[in-house]
Formats: structure tokens, sequence, C-alpha cells
């Protein structure tokens, strides 16, 4: 049985618009990416993207070719578990702890090093009272500018002679890390996940900013952890903002209502309309309703009043809500 995290539905409000429409704008929660097995409350996090001292001289030379500050990535990898560690913070039933004594090592490049010993596993787990053991097995990072420096200094020299005096204005940096969650209570690996991203900095005479580096780790830590947390999307919900007549006011106060998030009083005012002998008004009073019952969590309410919306007075926003609406109960009764 995989760890489930209860969350609520986010709703945020954002109610504007020009001529006769509104909108509001609702968060749906997104299941995780990943859930962790039950029994999993204290993971230990370690840092093996590092190579040994004595291993260092051939890292070195891959730091040159690649674009890569000797060294910068053994000090951003130590940001990238940070990124993790403050992140676990937002899971409900576990806790991540960093090991102040344990120390590995592993390949620094980008090549995958063979599995821990589950030996080694279960040691670090039981000296740190964890269930399992998170491992950064690979953190390196990389940009452009060498290589495209060089290139542009080539280009100069064979179609002027000379080579370019200006640096170039941006760097492009790749930051990959991968990551592994070992069990020692099964002997399995519970994870698996690599992160790459790419990220775009103005520079400073042909430098990085001091923090581009370690800002990158960070959020690479972060979006590992992200996959076990829930997330949400966001959908817009067209509503009227007036209508045209003698309920012109009230149906305006219904939407000022609306606007500071007061939806069963909006409620209150649109069912008085709902019923008007003005086909356009009690139309648009009813969509209002449809939309204020989703917003307060009645999705079979708003789709009632959705279809009356259409059915009765054919408001077209009504036709297209209640597919919405529809389509959104289907999904819901998917297991």
């Amino acid at each position: 049985m995989m760890k489930r995290v209860l969350y609520l539905i986010l709703v945020t409000l954002s109610l504007s618009g020009c001529s006769k429409y509104g909108y509001v704008s609702l968060n749906y929660p997104q299941a995780p990416e990943a859930y962790l097995p039950d029994g999993i409350n204290y993971i230990a996090v370690v840092n093996r993207s590092l190579v040994e001292e004595e291993d260092a001289g051939n890292k070195i030379i891959e730091a040159v070719a690649t674009s890569e500050i000797a060294g910068s990535d053994r000090l951003a990898s130590d940001d990238c578990i940070k990124g993790a560690f403050d992140a676990a913070k937002g899971l409900d039933e576990t806790e991540v702890i960093i090991p102040q004594k344990v120390r590995l090592y592993g390949t620094g490049t980008r090549e995958m090093p063979e599995l821990l010993d589950w030996r080694l596993v279960t040691e670090i787990c039981e000296s740190e009272g964890t269930d399992a053991l998170l491992v950064l097995e690979i953190f390196d990072s990389n940009t452009d500018l060498l290589v495209s420096t060089a290139t542009e200094q080539v280009s100069s020299i064979i179609s002027t002679g000379s080579p370019k005096t200006t640096l170039p204005s941006q760097i492009e940096m790749n930051v990959v890390s991968y990551w592994r969650l070992y069990h020692p209570g099964s002997k399995s690996i519970i994870d698996q996940y690599q992160h790459s991203s790419y990220y775009t900095f103005d520079s400073n005479g042909g430098v990085l900013p001091p923090t581009a580096l370690p800002e990158a780790a960070y959020t690479a830590g972060i979006s590992y952890i992200q996959r076990f947390l829930p997330g949400f999307y966001v959908v817009r919900r067209d509503l009227y903002k007036r209508t045209s007549g003698s309920a012109k006011n009230q149906f305006i106060a219904g939407y000022r209502r609306a606007e500071v998030a007061n939806w069963q009083g909006a409620i209150e005012i649109w069912t008085e309309l709902a019923d008007h002998n003005k086909q356009k008004t009690a139309g648009r009073a009813s969509l209002n309703i449809a939309v204020a019952n989703e917003v307060l969590g009645n999705t079979d309410l708003a789709l009632d009043w959705a279809k009356r919306s259409y059915e009765y007075y054919d408001d077209k926003l009504g036709r297209s809500y209640t597919k919405i609406l529809l389509r959104r109960k289907s999904y819901e009764a998917v297991p």
C-alpha cells in the first residue's frame, strides 16, 4: 500500500475582465507523480556525486573540457541536498535527515555508479534510525561559455584575421542530478529519477553570477522531492458580470459579493433572478449560480444549474460549462 497524501481543494479568486464577462480561477489538486511506501517515516539523504581526492585529476580535466569550474560541483551538490531537505518539510508523514558523518564517493561525472552494497545501506539507516536512504548519485553541471567562445573566436580569426574582443552576453547552464531511494528492508530501489534542466544567465564579462550554480542546484533538489508532493492545476470558469433591464443593479450586486468571495451571498441574489421573466437574465443568473456552486465544492449542484441555464434559457456558456463539468465528473469517477 502506497502512502497517499491528503490535501484540500484550493480556490484562488481572480474576478476581472471587460464587457459583460468575468472569470474565476480555481486551483484543483493534482496527484503526486510518485508515492512513498507505508512505513517510510524517516529518510537519510547523502551525497554520492563527489569523487575521492586522489582521483580528482580526471575530474578536473573533464571540468575544463565541459566548461565546468573545477570544484564548483562539489559545493553545489551540497546545495542540491539542502534543496531536497527543505522541500521534504512539505511531506506530511516523512522526515528527511542529513547525516553529519556519512561521506560516500561516486564517479564524479555523469557516469552512473553501481548500486550501493545493501550491507552499507543497512548500516547507514540503522546508525541514523531511518527507514530508507536517499542518495544523490550524480550531480553535474556545465555551461556553453568556453565552447561558444572558442567557436566565435575561431570564426572571427577566419573572417577578420584577429580574435573577437567581446565575450558572450549570456551563458547557458545545464544541471543534471540523479537520485536513488534505497529501501534496506526489502533490498529494493523504491525510486530512481534523473532531473535535467537548462538555465540561461546574463554574464558579466563572460563570468557567471556567483549565485547561479548554487541556486540551480538547490532547485534541482526541490524538484526531486516535489515528485512526492501534491500539486495543482488551474482552470478558468467564465461567468457574467451584469445583465440589462430592470434586474441590472441586482445582478451586479450579486457579482460584487462574488468579488469579495461571498459566494453564498451571491447565490442568494442570483437565485432571485433565476426565474426572471426575461430569459437572458434568468439564463445568466443560472450560469453564475452554477459557477458559484463549483467554487463552493458542490459539483452536482453546479452541473444541475449549468444544465438549467442552457436547457431552459438557451445560454451558450451553460452548454459548454455543462460539458466541462460532465468531463470533470467522469475523471473523478476513475479510481
